[in-house]
């Protein structure tokens, strides 16, 4: 059976180093242009090279997207910037090119084949990629992967994978955010902001309110009923398919794509580890998966989600499927820190991401699929001063634990209700 690449989001070098340890076999990121999160933190040229340098050191792939939908003014600066990409060194004068090119627009590919012709290219689900002679066409202009349109069931899939090369890569969302507009190509956004979803600066009004108004009978509002929270016309469960691995297995995906470079450390350590054992345990043997469901289940929980459901896989989704009743995130679980040195006496160091005591009962998230309960039962400032709390953002402190947690290693507490 072949192994299909868990592919992970990092909007950061700290998430790029998270979604290393905790699984991943390729990470894509964006850099500081022509990627279609502009509000990501994103990777200024050191970085990056730093972040493929140590992906690569580890055996994982990286792939740097530049996915916008370009205007005239974008091309030459493409060019510039892939040739960048291109000559990408570390401090110490090694190759640090990252290994594919993920883009959509047909412009964009032809300027980075005509400055980097050997760059292996990913075209993005921007470029609407919805049956087998798209890719075909792609493949045959020298594309190595092809990103399926969300829009695309699990049948259309597999005629998909009949019909193109079999060295041609089918790569597909399997998890995180849903978009209302084709294949993410967002047109509300620059109608009502004037910021361009498809050059990377979406502000999602498909997560806004609306009501509903007839034009002869201004500021009267038709009740449009779904609950007391209000009403969210366009608003999609995000899609989670844990439980449906054989099915994506068996459809002749290359590649399980995350959704989120603009996650926390914590949702893609929490989605990749999951993924990762739910892959494995498949491919050890169906049995294995099968009795392992109840933990993907609760740990995919610890991430940040709305709700879930399977897309478009198994047809066109129910109303239900589709829209729900608030666009707020939840999540079962809270994101602490992760955990940078440890000393000989044992203490750890963290920068603190959300506020916890001295005293509180905290989980240490490890990537080999543990969680291991601990007290904290001390908290140091970086001055060694004794503190009970860390009141300020990226506060950093120095732990005594009551049980072991190691560089990698992310801290969290789990809330009420959710075994804790």
């Amino acid at each position: 059976m072949k192994r299909p690449e868990l592919l992970i989001p990092a909007g950061s070098l700290e998430v790029l180093k998270t979604a290393v340890n905790y699984g991943a076999d390729a990470v894509y990121i964006g850099g500081e242009a022509f990627g279609l999160r502009a509000k990501a933190k994103n990777f200024g040229p050191e970085e990056m090279a730093e972040g493929i340098r140590f992906a690569h050191e580890n055996g994982v792939r990286v792939y740097v997207t530049a996915n916008i939908l370009a205007h005239n003014q974008d091309l030459s600066e493409a060019e510039a910037y892939f040739l960048q990409l291109k000559g990408l060194r570390t401090r110490d004068g090694e190759c640090a090119a990252p290994d594919a090119l993920i883009i959509s627009d047909p412009g964009m590919f032809m300027r980075a084949k005509k400055v980097w012709p050997e760059a292996e290219i990913h075209i993005s689900t921007q470029a609407n990629n919805t049956n087998y002679d798209t890719y075909n066409f792609w493949h045959g202009l020298g594309a190595k992967r092809v990103v399926a349109g969300r829009e695309l069931s699990l049948a259309e899939i597999q005629e998909i994978r009949r019909r193109i090369p079999e060295e041609m890569e089918i790569e597909c969302f399997v998890h995180g955010a849903m978009c209302i507009s084709y294949s993410g190509r967002c047109l509300l956004s620059n109608y009502f902001t004037g910021r361009d979803a498809n050059q990377g600066a979406c502000t999602h009004p498909c997560r806004w309110k609306y009501a509903v108004m007839e034009e002869t009978r201004p500021g009267e509002y038709f009740p449009v009923y779904e609950n007391e929270r209000g009403t969210f016309l366009f608003n999609s469960r995000d899609l989670c398919m844990i439980e449906h691995i054989p099915d994506l297995v068996a459809a002749g995906i290359d590649s399980f794509k995350i959704e989120g470079r603009m996650k926390t450390a914590l949702y893609v350590a929490t989605v990749a580890r999951t993924y990762r054992k739910a892959i494995d345990d498949y491919l050890e043997s169906e049995e294995k998966y099968r009795a392992n469901m109840e933990w993907y289940r609760k740990e995919i929980g610890m991430c940040t989600y709305r709700q879930f459901s399977t897309g478009f896989y198994y047809g066109k989704p129910d109303e239900n499927a589709q829209i729900y009743d608030a666009s707020t995130y939840r999540s079962d679980a809270v994101y602490l820190g992760t955990v940078y040195e440890k000393d000989a006496a044992g203490r750890v160091r963290m920068e603190q991401r959300n506020k916890f005591c001295a005293g509180d009962r905290i989980e240490i998230m490890k990537p080999d699929g543990r969680d291991v309960p601990a007290s904290v039962e001390k908290m140091e400032d970086a001055a060694g001063c004794m503190v009970d709390s860390a009141p300020h953002p990226k506060q950093v402190l120095w732990l005594t634990l009551s049980d072991g947690a190691d560089v990698g290693d992310l801290l969290r507490i789990r809330k009420e209700g959710n075994g804790q």
